[in-house]
């Protein structure tokens, strides 16, 4: 298998938001994802970007990705923040997963961050075991807490 890890593109964006789809509905989440693509070019593009990932090809196809960005910590500072890592269904189990997570796993101590956070869902065995290869540790106790634009319009 042919393949090729690399830093993503805005040219890439449309296939990144296919797979961010993928995920959301392996989530079983699917209506969740309302960013627009064009807003998502923006973020990671545009004047002041705020996000980077990486990307699998595979025959110069996108297969997968890692998305991530700067958290602060107030108590560790900062921290590389992995919000979405996917592999497509067809491409799991070959390897591609480990690779592109340790190039995220490189980039966070080659960026000099106290630490890489990330969530995985609690029912995601396949993603559980996968994380426990890396001896991460996995938190409890804590919830999620959010405002959707409708909330923060309505404040």
């Amino acid at each position: 298998m042919d393949f090729n890890i690399r830093f993503a593109t805005a040219e890439d964006c449309p296939r990144i938001l296919e797979l961010i789809n993928e995920l959301a509905v392996y989530e079983r989440a699917p209506e969740e994802v309302t960013v627009t693509l064009d807003h998502f070019i923006d973020a990671g593009f545009g004047e002041t970007p705020v996000w980077k990932a990486f990307v699998a090809e595979v025959d110069h196809i996108i297969v997968g990705f890692a998305l991530y960005y700067t958290r602060y910590s107030t108590w560790k500072g900062c921290r590389l923040y992995l919000e979405d890592f996917i592999v497509t269904e067809e491409f799991r189990g070959k390897g591609l997963g480990k690779i592109l997570f340790e190039k995220v796993i490189e980039e966070a101590k080659n960026g000099n961050y106290s630490g890489m956070v990330w969530q995985v869902l609690d029912w995601n065995e396949p993603a559980i075991n996968f994380y426990n290869k890396y001896k991460a540790n996995l938190e409890s106790g804590w919830l999620n807490a959010a405002l959707s634009t409708a909330q923060i319009k309505a404040f």
